[in-house]
């Protein structure tokens, strides 16, 4: 094999291993378009896959004689100028796990080994008269190809993701901070690297407290925060004589995902009850319990509404015997404990929860792509609350214990805006802010099949309204679907 074809072989390899990282790392586990804080990290990507496109196909079926060398040789030079600004910009802004690490490693490696049997082709290409001599080499030049046009849907994707981020980031940073208690606090949060929990901790930090973070990774929590926040991987590592004034426990596996299975069960059950076992074991043992916890829960405490049934549910109303109501009763029952030792507990039963990252995203892409429609009979009650509602709702109920109390209460909210609506009726609104036809149905069975029981989640729902944050005071700045979705979606 002659060292042309070498390189282009090595080409094609780091085109299946970009391939894998982007789409598996990047897009899966580690979701950048929905981080604002790898906002500068999409737009090296954008940059980088934009000369990667033009590498991939001119390279393909080309060969860069003359002047054409030179501009390839630039190319290298600023690909790899971009490749070590984005190392330096990634260890800045987040840890990345094991596997991302070796993925880079070996791209590295790879990228280096082309590029240099590439550049020692270049004296005698400048040599030729200036031209892009047509070279092709059959499935390979094709291949290189379609990783061209890959990579370059990808640098768009990204493109677009930085600019979108760079406009929340410029909406939030003129929205009115959230306000928790004019005294300075020590606030442990449990999931605190979620959708929730990083607004959350981002806003304790703005209004001027002190955050612990408990996280099966503290050194990716650290960095996700700045280094701002002190993070532990157990309750076991704060002694007894630790002051803590709140625990917000937002802690708990991904609800939605992987089949319901016996094993799977007991992952999502240990994730949110045995946790909170745990922080209620420590406030039993601390020398000065904490004035508040504030627990998450969800409304599948109340299981399954009947479809058609406009009966509104409040927090008075019973569970059933179905397994996500039994997993937010045993979730309840393990934080309620807390009262027993002085603690004021509050739990939040949390609906679907609107914003720029969590199930929105995701429900919003058919639409987008003009596929929207009802999902099985469309008819299943969609319970919501805006994000920044339920951040309003956390501050608000934070307020309302903070200062010393003598007596020890049991409060439940329902974490859901007052205007409930149907799914075809939530697609439809969504449809409309973005301007998109909602007319194509998904069959009920299709997801029966794919999920199991947890199908129920999607196909099934409840009408909850937040009887008891109303009745508290609390004003919503986003009570109805389509001002929700205008301003996430706008």
């Amino acid at each position: 094999m002659d060292i042309h074809l070498l390189a282009l072989s090595l080409m094609a390899a780091q085109g299946l291993m970009g391939a894998f990282d982007t789409l598996y790392h990047h897009e899966l586990t580690e979701t950048l378009a929905q981080r604002t804080s790898a906002r500068k990290e999409l737009s090296i990507h954008a940059l980088r896959a934009v000369i990667y496109s033009l590498l991939f196909i001119g390279l393909s079926s080309w060969i860069w004689q003359g002047w054409f060398a030179l501009v390839l040789m630039l190319l290298f030079v600023v690909e790899i100028v971009l490749t070590l600004w984005d190392f330096v910009i990634e260890d800045q802004s987040r840890m990345l796990p094991a596997t991302e690490r070796v993925t880079h490693t070996l791209l590295a490696i790879n990228g280096g080994a082309f590029i240099t049997l590439l550049a020692l082709q270049i004296p005698y290409w400048w040599s030729l008269p200036t031209a892009l001599m047509w070279q092709p080499h059959g499935v390979l030049s094709v291949f290189l190809a379609l990783c061209g046009i890959g990579v370059g849907l990808s640098g768009i994707r990204d493109g677009l993701a930085a600019i979108q981020l760079g406009k929340i980031v410029n909406k939030d940073a003129h929205m009115s901070p959230l306000h928790f208690s004019s005294q300075r606090q020590q606030v442990l949060v449990t999931g605190a690297t979620g959708f929730i929990g990083q607004l959350l901790v981002r806003e304790l930090l703005a209004d001027g407290h002190d955050v612990i973070v408990l996280s099966r990774n503290p050194t990716a929590a650290a960095f996700l925060f700045s280094g701002k926040t002190k993070c532990i991987a157990s309750m076991d590592e704060l002694p007894a004589n630790y002051p803590v004034d709140v625990i917000v426990n937002l802690a708990g596996a991904r609800i939605l995902g992987w089949r319901w299975s016996e094993s799977r069960k007991k992952v999502l059950l240990a994730s949110r009850v045995d946790l909170t076992k745990k922080l209620v074991d420590w406030i039993a043992r601390a020398e000065r319990k904490p004035k508040l916890l504030l627990s998450a829960s969800a409304i599948g405490y109340y299981g399954i509404q009947q479809q058609g049934d406009v009966t509104a549910l409040v927090e008075t109303d019973s569970p059933q015997p179905i397994f996500m109501s039994q997993l937010c009763q045993e979730w309840e029952a393990a934080a309620q404990r807390a009262s027993q030792y002085g603690v004021n507990v509050d739990i939040m039963r949390f609906g679907l929860v609107l914003g720029h990252q969590g199930a929105l995203p995701m429900m919003l892409m058919p639409i987008k792509l003009g596929m929207g429609g009802k999902l099985g009979t469309g008819k299943q009650w969609m319970s919501w609350i805006h994000v920044r509602d339920l951040l309003r709702g956390i501050a608000y109920l934070f307020q309302r214990h903070i200062e010393p109390s003598t007596d020890t209460s049991i409060g439940i909210y329902n974490f859901t805006a007052p205007d409930a609506l149907t799914q075809l009726e939530f697609n439809q609104q969504a449809a409309s802010v973005l301007h998109r036809p909602c007319i194509m149905p998904t069959p009920g069975f299709i997801v029966r099949w794919l999920l199991g029981e947890q199908s129920d989640l999607l196909l099934e729902g409840q009408r909850v309204i937040p009887h008891n944050l109303l009745n508290a005071g609390f004003s919503f700045e986003f009570p109805n679907a389509k001002s929700a979705l205008a301003d996430i979606c706008g």
